[in-house]
C-alpha cells in the first residue's frame, strides 16, 4: 500500500486523534509535582498516529488537541502547543521505516520508534517548549528548562509503555504482505 501525507483517510485520523488527545489532556492529567506539568497518556496517541499516519497527521493532532485543551483552560500556551505539534512532526517523520501498518511491527521496530520518540521528546520539550516560553512570554529559565525535562521524561515513559503497546497491538492486526496463501 503506498503512503500518503494526506489522504482522506489521514484527516479522519486528524480529527479521531485530536479528539481523543483533548479528552486524554483535559481529563486524565495526572500532577507531576512539577508546576504546570502533568503526566499525560496523550503523548502515546500524537506518536501512535504519527507513526500510523505520518508526520503531518503528528503535527496537527498535537497542534488541535493541545490548543483546544488550552482554550478550555482559559488561554492557549502557544509555546507548550507549537512544541507539542513539533513533537508530533518528528515522531512522524519515519512512519515509513516503523512497518506498524504492514504488520511488521517487531523489537527492531520498537526499539527505533522509542529512539526516535525520545529524541522528539528531548527536542520538544528541553529545545523548543523552555526556549519559546523565554522568548514568549519572559518565563524564569529554571523554572522553564525544569519543566521541560519533566515533561520529556513523562512523555518519553508514557509512549514507551503504551505507545509501544498500541504500535505492537494494531500492528498485529494488519496483515502482512505475502502472509496469504492460495489453498
Amino acid at each position: 500500500m503506498e503512503k500518503k501525507l494526506l489522504s482522506v483517510r489521514t484527516v479522519v485520523a486528524v480529527g479521531i486523534g485530536a479528539a481523543i488527545m483533548f479528552v486524554l489532556m483535559r481529563f486524565v492529567a495526572i500532577p507531576s509535582g512539577v508546576p504546570n506539568t502533568n503526566l499525560n497518556l496523550s503523548s502515546a496517541i500524537v506518536v501512535f498516529f504519527g507513526a500510523v499516519f505520518g508526520p503531518v497527521a503528528g503535527l496537527l493532532i498535537a497542534f488541535i488537541g493541545h490548543a483546544l485543551t488550552d482554550l478550555t483552560w482559559g488561554g492557549v500556551w502557544w509555546s507548550w502547543v507549537i512544541a507539542d505539534a513539533i513533537f508530533g512532526l518528528l515522531a512522524g517523520i519515519f512512519w515509513t521505516r516503523y512497518g506498524i501498518e504492514e504488520g511488521k511491527f517487531g523489537v527492531k521496530s520498537a526499539i527505533f520508534f522509542n529512539i526516535v520518540q525520545i529524541a522528539a521528546n528531548l527536542i520538544a520539550w528541553v529545545g523548543v517548549a523552555p526556549t519559546l516560553d523565554i522568548l514568549i512570554y519572559q518565563e524564569p529559565a529554571d523554572k522553564v528548562y525544569i519543566q521541560g525535562l519533566t515533561a520529556a521524561g513523562l512523555n518519553s515513559l508514557v509512549v514507551l509503555i503504551l505507545g509501544t503497546i498500541l504500535a505492537v497491538g494494531y500492528s498485529r492486526t494488519r496483515t502482512r504482505a505475502g502472509s496469504l496463501k492460495a489453498e
